[in-house]
């Protein structure tokens, strides 16, 4: 249970406590991690809403339990997690696994969901403010200007509660709520044309004091040379310290800006940093990483179809596995029987495999396979499907735009280019958390594919309509006309003699010698 709200947000701390939650991790996203050019991303969730539970092993109906929560969430974050449903629902059994302690790793206490289709806004941004200690008044939280974070290619929100040990011991324990914003501002290629940028550049704002309730508060610039280009950049104002960590595999130098330093606010009341390139750059890329995957729909036609998945190992040297999960809708019927998985023109075998077959309108497909990635290789995964005929009542409001297939999940430790010391651990313990590896030669990563966006065969829905107004029009002519022969009173009109007007006419036309009307 929670029983300390100084720091921990009330609502969350009390849904922990009520539904026997022992994990929770929530992500909220808006755009596609583009891995090609932005290299390997820090915290990367799939496009729309995640959401992954582990519950106590003192929950008894943890479906119950399951969708109470979705509720609950969905009105806390303004978010639609209220069509979480068994549809839409799996339990893994080698994938996500508990990130904080845990006595056991039972899979049925385990449930994950992903609506790709779901549009994050600042109705969801807001309520996620809310959660921070000082809100957006004061620390860093002030930067987050809705209308500069959505004006981006990439935005992420996410919210983790686990488990950790209170101190090196490990005699108590204590509840950690992480929460990760992730935004990519892409200036060179909106047209400006410049990787120069600052934070007022970015957010329109600039740090002005801290959160008093803070007992850290700092800036990590990346400033690693890349080409042998350190000199090239230009930091300002000048950074507290400096600072070096292993980052996924991969050795990282960052400029450390210490907002609690008193230093740093003497000379202005506020903190904009800089960062310049004393020439013009290229639009260059970002080294690819070692482990990166992509997901395409083949085939033709309205009636079959096949998922095609390409994972790409570009280490020189070193082989790894990494465990699969797929997600398929039940409405796309898998054919489990051409499932092939190739690399380097020779069948791959998988070490484990787990299926689950879907049920119609109960429950989607569940495909977890461990797979070896040999060195500096590319292996093609492809299963065949046969799209379903829905009924007229389960087509969204836009049945031609398609529907939507959740990402894959890459789940591997990958071997590092540097190996960390235990040193670089002690003296890093934000990467260390954000980055966990595990004896320092490699170092755990979870990636995503991009959704898929699929096609079914859709009925005219504008048939009902034309029936509709053809239906109608028949029967107001129809029935109109013969409810008026039934209803109307005929009456024989006499011939009347003309008025006044003709009379006159009748005296001119007889003086005038005219035959009178």
């Amino acid at each position: 249970a929670v029983s300390h709200y100084r720091l921990f947000p009330k609502a969350l701390g009390r849904l922990v406590a009520a539904l026997g939650v022992r994990e929770l991790h929530l992500a909220l996203t808006q755009g596609f991690w583009r891995t090609r050019y932005w290299g390997q991303p820090p915290l990367q969730a799939p496009a729309g809403a995640e959401l992954w539970v582990w519950f106590q092993p003192t929950v008894t109906d943890v479906d119950k339990a399951w969708k109470e929560l979705s509720n609950i969430l969905s009105g806390i974050f303004c978010a639609s997690l209220n069509f979480i449903d068994s549809t839409n629902t799996v339990i893994p059994t080698a994938s996500f696994k508990p990130l904080g302690l845990a006595n056991g790793t039972d899979h049925h206490l385990l449930r994950y969901a992903v609506l790709p289709r779901e549009v994050v806004c600042t109705e969801n941004l807001t309520p996620w403010k809310k959660l921070l200690p000082c809100g957006s008044k004061a620390g860093l939280a002030v930067l987050l200007k809705a209308e500069r974070l959505f004006h981006s290619s990439y935005h992420s929100q996410a919210v983790h509660i686990r488990p950790v040990c209170r101190d090196a011991s490990c005699l108590a324990v204590s509840w950690e709520l992480r929460q990760t914003l992730t935004v990519v501002f892409d200036f060179f290629s909106s047209g400006q044309g410049k990787k120069d940028w600052s934070l007022f550049k970015m957010f329109s704002r600039t740090l002005t004091d801290t959160c008093p309730l803070a007992s850290q508060s700092k800036v990590y610039v990346d400033i690693s040379p890349k080409n042998k280009e350190k000199e090239l950049l230009e930091v300002s104002p000048p950074p507290t310290s400096v600072h070096e960590a292993i980052v996924q595999g991969d050795k990282k130098t960052y400029a450390v800006y210490d907002l609690l330093s008193p230093s740093l606010f003497n000379t202005s009341r506020s903190l904009n940093v800089q960062l310049k390139w004393k020439r013009p750059q290229d639009s260059s890329e970002m080294p690819i990483p070692t482990l990166h995957a992509q997901r395409y729909v083949g085939g033709y036609g309205l009636q079959t179809g096949e998922i095609c998945t390409l994972i790409y190992n570009t280490h020189p040297f070193r082989a790894f596995p990494v465990i699969l999960l797929e997600t398929v809708p039940w409405y796309l019927r898998l054919y489990v029987h051409t499932l092939t998985i190739v690399t380097k023109g020779k069948e791959n075998k998988p070490s484990y495999i787990h299926y689950q077959p879907a049920q119609d309108r109960r429950r989607p497909h569940l495909l977890e396979m461990l797979i070896q990635l040999p060195a500096n290789s590319v292996t093609k995964i492809t299963i065949q499907f046969e799209r379903a005929l829905l009924k007229w009542t389960e087509y969204p409001p836009d049945p031609n735009h398609g529907f939507y297939v959740g990402s894959s999940v890459l789940s591997a430790l990958v071997p590092s280019v540097i190996a960390m010391k235990d040193l670089d651990v002690e003296q890093s313990p934000l990467f260390t958390s954000l980055f966990p590896s595990s004896d320092g030669s490699s170092y755990f990563v979870r990636l995503y594919t991009e959704p898929l966006l699929v096609n079914l065969p859709t009925p005219d829905f504008s048939m009902p309509y034309n029936v509709i107004c053809l239906t109608c029009t028949v029967v107001a002519v129809c029935y109109g006309s013969f409810y008026n022969l039934l209803t109307r009173t005929f009456h024989v009109e006499e011939p009347s003699r003309g008025g006044l007007a003709k009379r006159l006419a009748n005296v001119i036309r007889k003086f005038r010698g005219v035959p009178p009307l």
